[in-house]
């Protein structure tokens, strides 16, 4: 078994508060941290980091086409559980799949992984604030098969594939080395959300301990953080990387046919997760 400890999410599913809450649990400051100290480095690290592929293969990114990314894949993720000596978290909007005849995923480097799901509803509007692009062009894109995340500056193109495609890959087989948090309940229980994601990782971490790491990353906190230094994580097209930090906007937001659209696509995996009603039995 590895050390690597997944911090996965499809994205615009919380996974940058996941990674600033872990590091203020671990460093148990008595302020808030600079946004980009938390981002990474110390406490996590980043599987599409372009600097790991660099150190594989010299020539220009641009000339690595997908099936070459994905047989670094497995280099890079051994790089990166021997850049610790204990555990070390890595974020992904990866699924848990076979991409090009090369696992996503290399097994032998994994611990175990954390898991945030989040209402589609929700996705769609912050992916949509997050690629420049509008509401039904994300609604198209989250139920895409096969899916993938361009490259940018520092980070090299990424298979995410549908909303359900990838909640089905991570969660659909349930295990004991991955630990299932909803956004929501980030949002609406945080202590206990939150403590239920210390207690997976055998945390020795003191209630007191927990609520001062989510008080320091609540989302007015955050935001007045970017508003003043800025946020290098914001994309091109984003006014603000943290944009609303609401659970359910949806609601007032999409119009019902939108909203209907999602839940045809993805009513099976919404329903797993309490996001739609259960089927009633025949």
């Amino acid at each position: 078994m590895g050390n690597i400890i997944w911090l996965a999410s499809y994205q615009k599913s919380g996974n940058t508060w996941l990674r600033a809450f872990l590091h203020h649990l671990f460093v148990d400051a008595d302020k808030p941290l600079p946004l980009t100290r938390t981002r990474g480095g110390e406490v996590s690290a980043s599987a599409s980091s372009l600097h790991w592929y660099q150190a594989i293969d010299p020539r220009p990114p641009l000339s690595w086409d997908p099936a070459t990314i994905a047989r670094m894949r497995p280099a890079v993720q051994k790089a990166i559980a021997a850049s610790r000596q204990g555990s070390v978290f890595c974020k992904t909007h990866m699924p848990l799949m076979m991409i090009h005849g090369v696992p996503t995923i290399e097994m032998a480097m994994t611990a175990g992984a954390l898991y945030i799901v989040r209402d589609p509803r929700d996705i769609a509007l912050s992916f949509a604030d997050f690629h420049g692009i509008g509401v039904d062009a994300a609604i198209a894109s989250l139920a895409t098969p096969n899916l993938e995340v361009p490259a940018g500056e520092r980070q090299v193109a990424e298979p995410m594939g549908s909303w359900s495609q990838h909640v089905e890959s991570w969660t659909g087989r349930p295990s004991p080395a991955i630990h299932v948090v909803r956004y929501e309940d980030l949002h609406g229980e945080p202590e206990r959300a939150f403590g239920a994601i210390a207690a997976f990782l055998r945390l020795n971490a003191t209630k007191e301990r927990i609520a001062r790491a989510i008080a320091h990353t609540s989302f007015a906190t955050m935001r007045a953080q970017e508003e003043r230094d800025g946020f290098d994580e914001r994309s091109p097209a984003q006014e603000r990387h943290f944009r609303k930090g609401v659970a359910g906007g949806w609601r007032e937001a999409l119009t019902s046919q939108q909203a209907r659209r999602i839940e045809a696509d993805h009513g099976e995996q919404m329903r797993r997760y309490g996001y739609l009603p259960a089927e009633a039995a025949p």
